[in-house]
């Protein structure tokens, strides 16, 4: 029996249906190699984008931060995606709340901006370990971002997760994604393995298939380990480089094709114990002008910043360990606080030389509020609590065993052991072979003794009876996310020796201490007594309340030394008054409770309490000793939003 046939359609509808049916097929972001530019749906067409990382933005706010950007000009932002964000734990993976990838990718649809996506695996982005998993490094052989199998399993596993999800929102079937990035300035590393590149390319088009257009970024000695036959070659470079020279050099690797530079740095990052970095709006300005009069398409890198909230900073080796402070600000031309800057005013003027800005003013800054001083009350040593913040007991072994080896990914590991015999005279406390990874703060029977410090500080003295307690609180301060990028393990890698005794027996005590922060301390029984000024790692906290909606501000801690801090459970980061540059901490008006309901700070003191344990939060930030104003500064009451308590995912 023939199959009935379909009822003919309305006549009306044909029309209809021929204009709809052929832009489906229409929709196309391609290389134009005659020409040297890209068409998009077949128009000439070129990108001027900028960066945001959605993991340094609380979600409440993903949608102003996109908004900004397009009222500035940009057509297109570029972010990367963090493997260590979203799988925590082999085969456990994680995109609810701050980490809802593809709510993301609405957001910058809705602002009308096209992605250019840098899914790694490897991204850098000055993110803990380059945005690699720790978990990878409980293989301690695995040779990271090379075809070791190891590494490729992980990788293969994380992708077919990872890229179906992205496959809906490519351009041509729809979406915004115009072009993803494979893996991330590889030419800047070691290994040089064109065997591992081919494996991801191919990968990305088994996966994502033929349309897509795929790409890579390097700096100028880089192109040579970066790039691959089929990869859209990118190169990198700042205000201060020769943009002559390093396009030509391009050239030798994509001779015909758009010029791109992926990252046109409108600022820089930021080092504990460095100045804080700036680039001057007229150097910045010059070069995008220059570049733009040659037809190129330019990425900034970045536009928006953000923060490295809780233990997410990543670290650089440059003669010595570098840890990144906890603001993203960059310099970049809106604020840490996603306020416009002179900077953005200035790059908006010069993009709107080029192609059309969308009419209508940039939103305002947001409200800033100040308040305090606030005392901060003494909730007891870390310690104390111990059975807390290591319910299941600590782990023994003869010799130390690092994070990786107890599945211990972030914060803070306590190592434990007793003295076999009396020191009577002042005794040198060490750990060979740079071995503190990277920051250890001793104890002796309780009694804060001192530091050490990877690379920078090798020894103390110590004295104690025999069977006295030895404690050695070990802190991840981020692992290296460029520089060497071999892998980084942390803890004590070695046995610290005594005098002449290498110490073992220990007990390890990995601790989560943001568990203890947000579900034990709101309990009153875990008030301390203690009277005595403290010393060493310490638990202060306090409430407060706001009264009216609040708005942002920026925590300051005058006269305290190093730690980490939470804001109504929520791990806001590291703070190192002592070493700066950075002096305050941003604190998103969302996080905060306001119409005078309670809100808690606790902070993790390391070392030393000022005499007068108090803080203030501020109406602008301080990064480098110097206050960073915004171009517009306040806002009236009558057009502030609702609050509402920020995503703690």
């Amino acid at each position: 029996m023939a199959p009935k046939k379909p009822p003919c359609l309305p006549s009306l509808l044909l029309p209809l249906l021929t204009l709809l049916l052929p832009q489906a097929d229409t929709r196309s972001f391609i290389v134009d190699r005659e020409n040297d530019r890209f068409l998009l749906d077949g128009a000439p067409f070129r990108f001027v984008s900028g960066s945001l990382h959605y993991f340094r933005v609380p979600r409440v706010l993903w949608a102003d931060r996109l908004l900004k950007m397009r009222m500035s000009g940009l057509n297109a932002v570029q972010f990367y995606v963090p493997w260590n964000y979203h799988e925590p734990e082999p085969g456990v993976y994680n995109f609810n709340g701050s980490r809802d990838l593809t709510a993301f990718l609405n957001e910058a649809s809705i602002a009308d901006l096209l992605v250019i996506l840098r899914p790694g695996p490897y991204i850098c982005a000055e993110w803990e370990m380059g945005g690699l998993p720790a978990w990878l490094l409980q293989k301690p052989e695995i040779q990271l971002r090379t075809s070791d199998p190891d590494f490729l399993a992980a990788v293969d596993s994380w992708f077919k997760v990872l890229l179906p999800k992205l496959y809906p929102w490519l351009y041509h079937n729809g979406g915004n994604i115009i072009s993803i990035q494979v893996e991330n300035e590889y030419g800047s590393y070691k290994a040089c393995d064109f065997t591992y590149m081919r494996h991801l390319a191919g990968l990305f088009r088994a996966l994502l298939g033929d349309r897509i257009l795929l790409f890579t970024t390097d700096g100028p000695e880089g192109l040579k380990c970066g790039s691959l036959q089929g990869l859209y070659s990118t190169v990198d470079f700042g205000p201060a480089d020769n943009m002559t020279e390093i396009f030509a050099l391009l050239r030798k690797y994509e001779p015909h094709g758009p010029l791109v530079n992926s990252e046109y740095y409108t600022g820089w990052l930021d080092y504990w114990g460095q100045n804080h970095s700036t680039r001057s709006i007229s150097a910045v300005t010059k070069g995008l002008e220059a570049m733009l009069k040659l037809g190129a398409s330019v990425n900034m890198y970045m536009f928006h910043g953000g923060t490295n909230f809780g233990y997410w900073n990543g670290a650089d080796e440059k003669g010595r360990f570098l840890p990144i402070t906890t603001s993203y600000d960059y310099d970049a031309p809106i604020s840490e606080a996603g306020d416009p800057t002179p900077k953005l005013f200035a790059l908006r003027n010069v993009i709107s030389k080029f192609q059309e800005i969308p009419l209508g003013p940039l939103p305002p800054p947001s409200p800033k509020m100040m308040l305090g001083p606030l005392t901060l009350h003494l909730d007891g040593y870390l310690l104390s609590f111990l059975d807390i913040l290591c319910p299941h007991g600590p782990i023994r072994s003869i010799l130390p065993m690092t994070f990786e080896a107890v599945k211990q990914d972030h914060g803070f590991m306590l190592y434990r052991t007793y003295l076999t015999h009396t020191v009577s005279e002042p005794t040198q406390l060490w750990v060979p072979n740079n071995g503190v990874h990277d920051r250890a703060y001793v104890m002796v029977d309780g009694v804060f003794q001192g530091v050490l410090e990877r690379n920078m500080k090798h020894q103390l003295f110590l004295i104690g009876k025999m069977g006295a307690k030895l404690d050695i609180l070990l802190e991840n301060m981020g692992r290296l996310s460029f520089g060497s990028n071999s892998s980084d393990f942390k803890g004590l890698l070695e046995p610290p020796v005594l005098g002449q005794t290498a110490l073992t027996q220990w007990l390890m005590f990995p601790l989560k201490v943001d568990k203890l922060v947000k579900w034990w301390f709101p309990l009153p029984l875990l008030r301390s007594s203690h009277l005595q000024a403290p010393s060493g790692p310490t638990f202060y906290s306090t409430t407060f309340s706001i009264l009216g909606e609040g708005g942002d501000t920026f925590l300051f801690l005058p006269g305290w030394t190093k730690g980490q801090v939470w804001i109504n459970g929520f791990n806001l980061g590291r703070y190192w008054t002592r070493q700066g540059p950075q002096q305050t901490l941003y604190v998103p008006r969302p996080l905060l409770f306001s119409r005078g309901a309670l809100n808690k700070i606790t902070l993790l003191e390391l070392e030393n309490v000022p005499p007068e344990p108090q803080i203030q939060f501020l109406d602008r930030p301080i990064l480098n000793s110097t206050l960073h104003k915004t171009y517009i500064y306040s806002l009236s009451a009558d057009t502030q939003s609702p609050s509402e308590p920020m995503e703690l995912s």
